[in-house]
């Protein structure tokens, strides 16, 4: 049974990376709900056309998009600064 290690590592086993193609140096993702951790292959190309349906919205432009984008970014950051002091 894989156990985890001092430096909270665990080693997969063999059989179960050739049944599930895992090779050293594969990203993996870790997804936890209830108390369970799930191991997720990443794979290129998985999630292509996922937001494909999505649509942009005519009314804001790429530019307003960023600017609005940075600046919420740098309000959270100051916030966070502010209750760390």
């Amino acid at each position: 049974m894989p156990m985890l290690s001092p430096k909270r590592q665990i080693t997969i086993p063999k059989e179960l990376c050739d049944r599930l193609d895992v090779q050293p140096g594969d990203e993996i993702d870790f997804v936890e709900h209830e108390g369970r951790v799930t191991l997720i292959k990443k794979r290129k190309g998985a999630s292509d056309g996922v937001l494909k349906h999505l649509k942009a919205n005519s009314r804001y432009t790429d530019e307003e998009s960023l600017v609005d984008t940075i600046a919420r970014r740098r309000s959270s950051t100051t916030k966070s600064k502010r209750r760390a002091a």
